[in-house]
């Protein structure tokens, strides 16, 4: 199995499920976005990995828009190289249209973890040769109002499924990926990890979330995040400097 499989595999578990109110409307990125992001598991996730970071599900402006995980539209583009055609979905709300690449809007939990891996590490290659970045769960769930719901927030006969098909999907990235270390981006994908990978010769931990949303985060977030990769464990390289 490949990573382009087992994101396939996911995506067609998860979009054979319903979901009642307060759930208006589901996103799938892995569907409409499904070229640019096999295009970031092709790039990106081919070889095994030391370090494997762990997100909750796509942000509106980020991963909504562009299928790459903390998908920021200029860190995706300019950073990381990749630019694919993004579809419409069916069904979109007034609120949160999907432009993909033309999309005006930031997303700063993308713009704050893409900014520090490229302040770090210089290129993709120097950072994506010691790391991957995925999300737990590949759907965006909006309210009547547009309002973004977390997969947490889900009654619990509707979690079930869901977290029982994106548990299965994380064990086969961990599978292929090989980590020595997952880090949840936040408490929730580190709860997951520990549910879905518990008794794997595996550290689990996590840092901060880079959202905006958390006051901490708004504090200096890439120091707060060396410093908890750092307690993990997990050695990091010298700053990159431009020649």
């Amino acid at each position: 199995m490949t990573l382009q499989e087992a994101a396939q595999a996911l995506n067609a578990e998860v979009s054979a499920l319903t979901f009642a109110a307060p759930v208006a409307l589901v996103y799938h990125p892995l569907s409409y976005g499904w070229e640019a992001h096999a295009a970031y598991l092709e790039r990106y996730g081919q070889a095994r990995r030391s370090v494997l970071l762990l997100g909750m599900n796509p942000g509106p402006f980020g991963m909504a828009q562009t299928g790459v995980p903390f998908g920021d539209v200029e860190m995706v583009r300019d950073w990381l190289g990749i630019q694919a055609r993004v579809e419409t979905p069916a069904k979109v709300h007034p609120k949160r249209p999907v432009l993909g690449f033309q999309c005006p809007r930031r997303e700063v939990s993308g713009q704050r973890l893409w900014g520090w891996a490229s302040a770090r590490f210089g290129t993709p290659e120097r950072f994506f040769a010691q790391f991957f970045v995925a999300n737990y769960c590949p759907l965006v769930f909006m309210t009547e109002s547009g309002r973004n719901l977390t997969p947490d927030a889900l009654p619990a006969a509707e979690r079930a499924p869901l977290f029982a098909a994106c548990d299965e999907a994380l064990r086969s990235t961990v599978e292929l990926l090989e980590p020595e270390y997952l880090v949840g981006i936040g408490r929730f994908a580190e709860e997951r990890a520990l549910a879905a990978l518990g008794g794997r010769d595996l550290r689990i931990g996590r840092i901060l979330h880079p959202s905006p949303a958390s006051p901490a985060a708004n504090r200096d977030w890439a120091g707060q995040a060396e410093r908890g990769l750092s307690q993990l464990g997990i050695p990091l390289p010298g700053l990159h400097v431009d020649a």
